[in-house]
């Protein structure tokens, strides 16, 4: 049996590679030799708390916790933000491609992956069941899968760890009469019904039954005989129905799909493996799939848009003026136009291509708006695309308090977020709750610094931590695990930007 030197070397080990330093680049960043470096990796170390808390430090991530420590923020706040910042690729649209690479037996590689918690846990459940995963220079990941996956040695508490585990069911369903999955996790945001997955996959056979901790699933695989309505049009449901319609022979017709962007690139990777589909980016889709994909192949996922309306948020929040690179334009074009009703002026430069040579892209600079920002007339709420995307809907919530006037936004589709948006009350927002989807913001704030606690929401976590950007004097924000979940590196970016956050780990 390993001991706690060996199990804390081997997730030291397993983090490095993760974040791509080598032992080298990694001990010089401790200010020790690689051969200490080494020693740790293999257990052969005693490892103080000090030593632990600088690991932690250069590898983003704590080592070990205790209690309700970890992970934590301090933010000098009341200062300007300015220059440029390049987004990431989507994190939605990245958990949803590695469940699909389940279905090539070929060799898939993903451009410019983002090194997200909510990566690496569907990262560790593929690795688990024997998948192998490599990541390359510049963020690409390289993935090969066996012949046969082996379920029965699936990471339950990686898998519990995120809601995405479900994208699991598509693929499974082609290979696996009996299988089972652990429940899923990540954001809690109330009452979140699997149903819609069910009802879907039913058309393919699929039986799902609920018992503790864990989905038993048996399949009698067949194909749809006439179109598949989906209950609701979610972007998991929809991912899980063109999943199982991507290696089944014949025509799939999906009707109420999501056309949101991660919906779309999924299609897009399919179209890469010889999947033929049509109707990409409305709310039917026609699939003809193929029983057997065996290709080697390379994709590159399109930069995130909500991302994009973070630094939005946080620009406008600061009265700032920055410039955001490779923003996917149509996909927060509503988004956009409401921000531009209210007062916000921005500058776009001309269209240009993704990486994948589909989607377009601009460089968007963001403009002081001086306090003139006016609160809108109607209410600001989600809807399918191209509506605007719900997990844009909660960075509207710090551009509504520095604006004049009463906003009402309606956050429909998720119960219980619009409870965690008065967390910002606690750093000086004034929000009146309705009830758990409806809140009213009254501008203009003075954001103030506070010491708080993460929800255990990744949006409205991040709405915290935009305030806190721009209050006067030091603030914390603790455990931060929940932002990491959708956000690469984010204290060093915001601080490139000329912000002054410290990672503090807390041990």
């Amino acid at each position: 049996m390993a001991s706690t030197n060996q199990k804390i070397g081997n997730l030291i080990y397993k983090l490095r590679h993760e974040r791509g330093l080598t032992q080298a680049s990694f001990a010089k960043q401790l200010n020790t030799s690689q051969s200490a470096v080494n020693r740790i990796e293999h257990g052969n170390q005693n490892l103080s708390l000090e030593t632990l808390a600088r690991i932690s430090d250069v590898l983003n991530k704590p080592i070990i916790q205790v209690g309700n420590r970890g992970l934590n923020l301090q933010i000098e706040g009341g200062r300007e933000l300015k220059g440029e910042i390049t987004l990431k690729t989507s994190k939605n649209a990245a958990v949803a491609l590695l469940c699909a690479s389940l279905l090539n037996h070929g060799v898939t590689r993903f451009k410019a992956f983002p090194k997200i918690e909510e990566v690496h846990r569907i990262i560790e459940v593929l690795e688990s069941i024997g998948v192998k995963i490599k990541w390359l220079a510049n963020n690409d990941i390289e993935i090969n899968r066996p012949a046969q996956l082996d379920l029965s040695k699936i990471n339950v508490s990686s898998a519990k760890a995120t809601r995405s585990v479900l994208m699991f069911l598509g693929p499974l369903l082609h290979e696996h009469k009996h299988f089972k999955i652990p429940f899923a996790g990540g954001c809690k945001l109330g009452e979140r019904t699997v149903e819609p997955h069910l009802l879907a996959l039913q058309n393919f056979g699929v039986n799902v039954k609920a018992h503790t901790g864990f989905y038993d699933v048996k399949v009698n695989r067949k194909l749809p005989t006439e179109r598949i309505v989906l209950y609701e049009a979610g972007n998991t449901v929809t991912n899980n129905a063109l999943m199982a319609a991507a290696r089944s022979n014949g025509t799939t017709i999906i009707h109420n799909a999501s056309a949101d962007y991660m919906v779309q690139d999924l299609c897009l990777f399919l179209q890469k493996l010889g999947v033929k589909i049509q109707g990409i980016g409305s709310s039917v889709l026609t699939v003809e799939g193929s029983s057997n994909i065996k290709k080697n192949v390379s994709f590159a996922p399109t930069e995130d848009p909500i991302e994009a309306m973070f630094f939005i948020s946080a620009a406008v929040a600061t009265n700032s003026s920055i410039t955001i690179k490779r923003v996917p334009i149509d996909w927060i074009a509503l988004e956009l136009y409401k921000l531009e009703v209210i007062g916000l002026k921005f500058k776009a430069t001309k269209k240009y291509k993704a990486t994948n040579g589909v989607v377009d892209l601009v460089d968007l600079t963001i403009e002081k708006h001086r306090g003139k920002l006016q609160a809108p007339k109607d209410k600001i709420h989600p809807n399918l695309w191209p509506g605007i995307n719900p997990d844009s809907i909660p960075y509207f919530v710090p551009i509504a308090a520095v604006s004049k006037g009463r906003t009402f936004i309606h956050d429909w589709m998720f119960e219980n977020r619009a409870i965690y948006y008065t967390e910002l009350t606690k750093i000086g927002a004034n929000i009146e709750l309705v009830d758990p989807h409806r809140i009213y913001i009254k501008g203009k704030t003075k954001f103030t610094a506070a010491d708080v606690v993460c929800p255990p929401a990744l949006r409205p976590a991040s709405l915290l931590l935009i305030g806190m950007l721009a209050a006067s004097g030091k603030s914390k924000l603790r455990n931060v695990y929940t932002i990491n979940r959708g956000y690469e590196d984010l204290a060093k970016r915001l601080n490139s930007l000329g912000a002054r956050i410290t990672v503090l780990n807390e041990i």
